[in-house]
Formats: C-alpha cells, structure tokens, sequence
C-alpha cells in the first residue's frame, strides 16, 4: 500500500471520528424537518406552474373551438351569399382552426395528467414529511431521554457512599463535640459561689442537726457516754458549771 494512500485513509478515519463526535442527533433530525418543509413552496411553485400551463390550454381550447364555429357560420353565409372566394378563404382558416384544436386538445389532456400527478406528488411529499416529523420528534424525546440517563448513570457512577458517610460522621461528631461544650459551659454558670455557699451551710446545719440528736439520745441512755478519748468534751452551760462546783465543795 502506498504511502499517500495511507495518509488519506488516516486523514478520513481521524475526520471521519471528529464527525461523528460532533453529530448531534436532535439538531441534525431538526434541520431535515426544517429542509423538508422549505421544500414545499418549491414544490407548490411547480405544480402552480404545471397547473398554468392545464389552464392555459383549457382556455386556447375554448377559444379554437369557438373560432371553428364561428368559421363554420361564415363560410355557410359566404356560400349562402354566392361569394365562394370568400367562403373558401374560411375553409383555410377553418381547417388550421381545427389542426390547432386537435393539437391543443393532445396537450391539454397531457397537461391534465401531468396536473394530476404533481398534485398527487405534492400531497405525498407532504404526507412523507409529516411521518417523517412525528419519527423524528419520537427520535428527539428518545434522543433527550438517553442523554438523561447517561448523566443520571455518570452522576451515579461518580457519587460514592462511603465518602458521604465519612462526612456524615465526621460533622456529627463536630455537632456533638459543640452540644457538650455548650451544656459544660451552662452547667459552670449555674454553679455559682453562692451556690456552693448555700450548700455548704446547708451541710453544716445538718451536721448540727445531727450532734444535737447523738446528745439527746445519750442523755436519754440510749448511747453510751462518750469518753475523752473517743470524742471531745462538750462545755457545760454556765448554770451547770456553777452546781457542779458546789457540790464537790460540799463533799
């Protein structure tokens, strides 16, 4: 194989591939509906013409036949008034009257036929295109739809869970990292210093409260005495150190 016939069958695959990709269905489906019916005041054009043409000779037809009459009547009244060098001079022009009618009746009867066809051709032109039209608008909606789910299946072929899940995760665990934060920091203003006082006053009553119970039941002899080894002395009343002291003097 030559060498230049290599290069022209390169340069026609490589165009040839750059085409295609450059094809787009829908636009080249709307451009031939659009070509089809611009075709039609063309093709009405002709069959106008065609049909001039049918009613021209129609009227050339009348217009013989009644000048074939017309000479009839006055080579009659040509013979009639004795004048027959008149009468025959009508007979030549009746005779190319009639050679002309034969003529023209042959062409208006192709002109008819050719009249009926191009009608029949424009109404076939037009029913083909119309088909055409509702094919190629089945084609486009197909065309859209496969386009559709080629982006659909490219969106789904690109979207992975996992990396989704991952943010997920990680942004639940910044949300929840910031409610604890939020409640620690509530929890640190409510608990004030005149909180905590209350509360340690509030322990020390009851802690009083209890002393003065273990005294009440160790007077009542429910309790054992309590030595000064196990628990410090408590201070008598002023009125109990008095009688104290009187009756040691007294023994």
């Amino acid at each position: 194989m030559g060498l230049w016939t290599r290069i022209k069958r390169s340069m026609r695959a490589l165009f040839g591939g750059i085409v295609e990709k450059t094809e787009d269905p829908e636009l080249i489906l709307q451009q031939t509906i659009r070509d089809m019916r611009d075709r039609i005041p063309d093709l009405n054009n002709s069959v106008a013409q065609v049909m001039a043409t049918e009613k021209l000779l129609a009227k050339n037809k009348d217009r013989l036949e009644t000048q074939v009459v017309d000479l009839d009547s006055k080579i009659k009244a040509s013979v009639k008034m004795g004048r027959d060098d008149i009468a025959t001079a009508y007979i030549g022009q009746l005779q190319q009257a009639q050679v002309d009618l034969q003529k023209t009746g042959h062409q208006l009867e192709h002109a008819q036929l050719a009249s009926q066809q191009a009608l029949k051709a424009r109404d076939n032109y037009v029913l083909q295109m119309q088909k055409r039209s509702a094919e190629a608008m089945q084609l486009i909606n197909q065309s859209k739809q496969a386009k559709l789910q080629e982006q659909l299946a490219q969106t789904m072929a690109s979207f992975q869970i996992g990396d989704d899940a991952s943010t997920f995760e990680e942004m639940r665990d910044k949300i929840d990292r910031r409610a604890a934060a939020a409640e620690a920091r509530m929890q640190l203003g409510t608990a004030s210093v005149d909180t905590q006082m209350q509360e340690i006053e509030r322990e020390a009553m009851d802690m009083q409260l209890q002393d003065k119970l273990l005294s009440y039941k160790r007077e009542m002899g429910l309790l054992p005495a309590a030595t000064s080894e196990s628990s410090p002395q408590a201070l008598p009343a002023q009125g109990e150190s008095s009688v104290t002291e009187g009756s040691s003097g007294s023994h």
